[in-house]
Parts: C-alpha cells; structure tokens; sequence
C-alpha cells in the first residue's frame, strides 16, 4: 500500500525523497504511517520495478539530490490500483484481536483498555484541526483543485472513524462498568 502512496505522490510532480517524507508526513500520515527508512525502501523497490525513475542532479556547494519521477509503467500501476474496488481491504484488525481475549483480564484492566483507547483517539481527533489548513496549503501549492475535494473527504472519514472508535470504547467500558 505504501508504493502506491508514493506513486500517488509522484502523480503529482516529481519529488526528492526528502520532498515525498515532507508530504507524507503532512497529509498520508493521518492515516497510513510510514518511517523515513520505510519511504526509501520503497523508493528503491518501485524504480526497480520500473515505476520511477530517479535522476540524481548536481548541485554546488551542496549535497546531490536525487530527484523522483513516476513513469508510464508507474502511472498505469497507480491507476489499476485505483480501479479496484476492495471497499473492506485487510480484514485484519490488531485491536479486535486483543479484544476478543480480553476475558483474560480483570473488568477493572479492561474499563482501563477501553477509556484508553478513547482517550487516545480523543487526542488523534484533535490533531484534525489543521487538516483543513494542510489541504488548503497543498492545493494551492501543488495547484491540484481537483484533487482536494477526495482529500478532504479522507480527512471526513478519518475524522468519522476516530469518533466511531470513541463512541464504541466508551459504551465497552459503561458495559463493564455496569456489569460489576
């Protein structure tokens, strides 16, 4: 998933890879992580496929810099990627793993677990509130109007599903708590 994030990026002007981290962290990664050594990996793996290319230009008095750019092959993956309709993905869920063994536990451990969890994705909401901004900045600089209006719905979804996650730990733990 990371490669077509990056070629999504790339979709939109070539990059450094300092560049991709910038954005990466700026937008992507309310949703999707991804660590600096992670992006560069990934970097490596899609001009070996042929999907980028990488240009390295000189420049005096600093270091090179190498500078990505998403090819023909690299667009026509971008975009059967696009074309998939999988609106479930991975059905793999870290978090309803542990909480289907929770039973293991006290029900105080548990309320515990679950008002954590809300206060985590409490904090995970708040840091919304720029992501308007971060939109409004991209759009205008990367001049992509047509773009941001699928942006800011990822941030509406986003946004949804913190609030689900919330409103559904707090009714766990009100349920333990009410079974004492």
């Amino acid at each position: 998933m990371l490669k077509h994030g990056i070629l999504g990026l790339l979709n939109y002007g070539d990059m450094t890879g300092y560049e991709i981290r910038e954005i990466f962290n700026k937008s992507l990664n309310f949703f999707w992580q991804a660590q600096s050594s992670q992006i560069y990996r990934e970097l490596r793996t899609l001009e070996k496929n042929g999907w980028i290319a990488i240009t390295t230009v000189e420049q005096s008095g600093k270091p090179n810099k190498n500078v990505c750019s998403i090819t023909e092959n690299g667009r026509t993956e971008l975009l059967s990627w696009l074309s998939r309709q999988d609106p479930i993905g991975d059905t793999r869920v870290p978090l309803l793993m542990q909480v289907f063994f929770l039973g293991n536990r006290s029900k105080e451990e548990n309320i515990a677990y679950f008002e954590g969890i809300a206060c985590t994705c409490r904090q995970q909401l708040a840091s919304f509130s720029d992501i308007e901004q971060s939109i409004d900045y991209f759009e205008g600089e990367l001049n992509l109007q047509d773009q941001s209006p699928y942006w800011k719905m990822t941030a509406d979804f986003g946004r949804r599903s913190l609030q689900m996650h919330i409103d559904w730990a707090e009714h766990c733990a009100a349920k333990l708590r009410s079974e004492r």
